[in-house]
């Protein structure tokens, strides 16, 4: 992946909507709308937050993979990597404990501990799901359905929320088998929340697991010494 370049910058002029995520103060949870034309992936905008009466520093993603993910992280917990929900699923992602498993993750203690396993999980995850998707990616992405735009990262998005099974009966049907989960979130609003990503990043890989890279040769030695 490229690197991420970072940098202040002040702009006067709102002329669009992007996303904040990783925030644990609910005061500090108020969206930034600024142009994102010719910038970095990620860059750092000042805004003043009435309520606290000062200047907060916000990240701003583009609608990158990273963006992607970021995006669905706020959504499902905050951007926390410790919650679990009253319904068990788990991390930053909201995870349940069978998909983690398809994925090659059995321990959840380990899971929730590890952030780095946790950003492993949901690439895999979206990774398995391009795969049994790709069908459907091909012939639905462009077209609307129940008067939404379909796009690659919507429908990952709601993969990601119900399973590339549900996502198939949604599409397939045109629209008209909708599958919600038990807040009450629909596939509908997924494919449209998280719509127009760039996720080529994700190889589609029927056999994804999460595994994280191992050391080099030269970080290793490093650390014997």
């Amino acid at each position: 992946m490229r690197s991420i370049l970072t940098k202040i910058i002040s702009i006067p002029v709102i002329v669009g909507v992007v996303l904040l995520s990783g925030f644990s103060n609910k005061n500090e949870a108020i969206v930034a709308s600024v142009t994102t034309n010719n910038l970095p992936e990620y860059y750092t905008v000042k805004v003043k937050d009435s309520i606290l009466n000062q200047q907060i520093i916000y990240p701003i993603l583009k609608k990158s993979y990273l963006g992607f993910k970021e995006a669905i992280a706020f959504k499902e917990s905050g951007g926390s990597y410790n919650v679990i929900n009253q319904f068990g699923y788990l991390g930053k992602y909201q995870f349940g404990k069978g998909t983690l498993k398809l994925i090659g993750i059995y321990d959840t203690q380990e899971f929730l501990n590890n952030p780095a396993l946790q950003e492993a999980a949901f690439y895999a995850n979206a990774s398995r799901n391009k795969w049994i998707l790709r069908r459907d990616i091909k012939r639905y992405v462009g077209k609307k359905i129940a008067g939404i735009e379909v796009t690659e990262s919507g429908i990952l998005a709601a993969a990601h929320l119900a399973g590339p099974g549900s996502v198939k009966k949604f599409l397939r049907s045109g629209g008209s088998e909708v599958f919600s989960d038990a807040f009450g979130t629909s596939i509908k609003y997924y494919l449209n929340r998280f719509k127009g990503f760039d996720t080529s990043f994700v190889e589609p890989n029927r056999k994804a697991k999460a595994e994280l890279p191992k050391p080099s040769k030269f970080f290793t030695a490093l650390s014997e010494k």
